[in-house]
């Protein structure tokens, strides 16, 4: 893509006049109640969600943990992701609910706020580093856990409005 291109497509964002990556600046936009909500399935094996399930994983508390660590990866990620905007987060909520049927467990992020732009990349981070967490609280007794179907199932508010994962 040549630079003439960028100068002619004035459409993206977060490009500058030299095709160079850079934050939108949302200092004029007016800040309004944003909300999120994303989504993550951990698959395993039914013997390891049966141990979580039981308490007895070697690590300790499998599922406090991954909650915890997905509120605290909210809050930093603007640190992670080069390009999202530190925010202020007035709620975060991380819920882990067991699944048999997976087995494993699906975890559901709602992070929200009051701001000049969204909380999409929060709540997704949300339910990545809770993922990650889960399989490091459990990978002593199962190293092929698997991280699945990470994504955003509905979004509030914004100049793009209201978004719901179809179906």
């Amino acid at each position: 893509m040549t630079q003439d291109k960028f100068l002619d497509n004035s459409g993206l964002t977060h490009l500058d006049r030299q095709g160079q990556a850079q934050m939108v600046d949302v200092s004029d936009k007016a800040a309004t109640i944003r909300q999120a909500v994303a989504t993550a399935n951990v698959r395993m094996l039914s013997e390891t969600f049966a141990a979580i399930e039981a308490g007895n994983a070697p690590k300790g508390d499998v599922l406090g943990t991954a909650r915890l660590a997905g509120i605290m990866a909210a809050k930093q990620t603007s640190a992670l992701i080069p390009l999202c905007h530190p925010l202020p987060l007035q709620k975060i909520e991380v819920q882990i609910t067991p699944d048999p049927q997976l087995p494993g467990y699906q975890i559901y992020a709602t992070v929200k706020t009051k701001a000049e732009t969204g909380v999409e990349m929060e709540a997704l981070t949300a339910v990545s580093v809770a993922a990650l967490t889960l399989y490091d609280m459990a990978k002593a007794l199962e190293k092929s856990i698997q991280i699945e179907s990470i994504r955003l199932v509905s979004k509030m508010g914004g100049k793009s409005g209201d978004y719901s994962q179809p179906g």
